[in-house]
């Protein structure tokens, strides 16, 4: 008999802490009695924050990684994309969040790892990536090589990354994240040697992501053996609207 799976039920959280990491990257520590039960060993994988919403009551739902995740509790990294008044409802309620809140959350869910092996590796991304990049790069051995290129609004956005000597860090800085998409596909045609990478793991902006996947799938034949690339978010659009973009690109491409 075929087995069903089914969804677990969202969880009631608390928030146990919420702080600055840098000028633009703010972490909620989520935790409490919902938390029991909770699956060991999903840093990488992702949650869906249910946010009430508007006079009509339909949650917001957004999608994040976890960074990190203890015995007891979870991390949640949010990127900033500009002024307060220009957040979205989940930056929103991050950077308000105090200890005590309650918050309701799916999940988890998948996540997208390297491949075993030293690689080499290339990893890309901005800000609303380096979570995940950052997971990934903790799980490598120590004698792994590779690139890191990862996208970030500020000089001081910078973070101190666990990683294997023989991979190597490349931070670009643009204020207006996702306003100038070439950035990251450019710093990667200058990756010596891209044939030779063993796997290229690609998360950003949705029209960053379209020129990396031009480069990568097209251009040097990268399957899906040897590629994860995804968009994790599109200037100008909110999450829902995102994903029937992203839809409908999978398609075009299918």
């Amino acid at each position: 008999m075929e087995q069903i799976m089914t969804r677990p039920e969202p969880r009631i959280l608390t928030v146990i802490d919420s702080f600055r990491i840098t000028p633009n990257m703010h972490r909620i520590t989520l935790g409490g009695a919902g938390l029991a039960g909770f699956p060991q060993g999903q840093s990488g994988g992702y949650v869906k924050l249910m946010l009430s919403g508007p006079q009509d009551g339909k949650a917001t739902v957004r999608t994040y990684t976890i960074r990190h995740q203890s015995e007891s509790t979870i991390d949640v990294d949010f990127a900033l994309h500009g002024a307060h008044e220009e957040s979205g409802p989940a930056t929103r309620w991050a950077t308000n969040a105090q200890a005590g809140d309650l918050v309701k959350v799916g999940g988890p869910g998948a996540a997208k790892p390297l491949p075993d092996g030293p690689g080499p590796f290339l990893l890309v991304g901005d800000m609303t990536a380096l979570p995940a990049m950052s997971v990934n790069l903790e799980a490598l051995p120590e004698d792994a090589t590779g690139n890191i290129i990862i996208l970030i609004r500020d000089t001081a956005d910078k973070q101190d990354l666990i990683k294997p000597e023989g991979v190597t860090v490349q931070w670009l800085v643009d204020a207006d994240l996702g306003a100038n998409p070439s950035l990251l596909s450019d710093a990667v045609r200058e990756v010596p040697a891209i044939d030779t990478l063993a796997y290229a793991w690609a998360a950003c902006e949705f029209e960053a992501m379209k020129l990396l996947r031009q480069y990568l799938r097209v251009e040097h034949g990268f399957g899906s053996e040897r590629l994860y690339i995804s968009s994790y978010w599109k200037r100008g659009l909110i999450e829902d609207e995102h994903k029937q973009v992203k839809r409908i690109d999978a398609e075009a491409i299918s």
